[in-house]
């Protein structure tokens, strides 16, 4: 079954809006898989060389976040861990695991949509951007196109409670 076409008419008001808008593509392939609607690219001189959207259930792996997938595949295009010189938009608040990913890899600019209050490392949950770290610092821009990435979070979980009887506080049971 071929997905449906990205369900918002967007016009970008700057680049970030414009590769937001690429990152909740990606985020929209993650909700017509059935997989919690999160995307990401990875830019390099103004043009995304990376993407990435939530494959948790897909692969059973709760490592196989947005994030980490994307830059799995920008470390595999420059051939190089160190991820200079790139921007990363997601459509959410990066996790701690993503955010210890950005730290590592080095990528030197973070751009997100919606908070994460369950888990968002850039002060919904904790803040781990605001420590000072020995060897880089991450620029962080957030709420870009906030409201697009929230609905689609909203809509997803929404159907998923009314298809499978889906209940949140299973989840947070944990």
């Amino acid at each position: 079954m071929t997905p449906s076409p990205f369900p918002f008419s967007i016009a970008p008001q700057n680049e970030d809006e414009r590769f937001m808008i690429e990152a909740l593509k990606e985020a929209w392939k993650a909700f017509q898989k059935g997989e919690v609607p999160v995307g990401a690219v990875i830019v390099h001189e103004g043009r995304v060389i990376a993407r990435g959207h939530n494959q948790v259930e897909m692969l059973q792996d709760a490592t196989a976040h947005a994030e980490m997938l994307s830059i799995t595949a920008a470390e595999s295009y420059f051939e190089n861990w160190r991820l200079a010189k790139t921007v990363l938009y997601c459509t959410i608040e990066p996790c701690c695991m993503c955010a210890g990913a950005i730290f590592l890899s080095r990528i030197p600019r973070l751009v997100w949509g919606a908070p994460d209050i369950r888990h968002g490392a850039n002060g919904s949950f904790v803040n781990v951007f605001d420590k000072v770290h020995p060897t880089h610092k991450v620029q962080v821009d957030c709420h870009v196109l906030q409201e697009i990435s929230a609905k689609l979070m909203r809509d997803f979980f929404q159907q998923r409670r009314k298809e499978t009887s889906y209940n949140l506080d299973d989840e947070l049971s944990c």
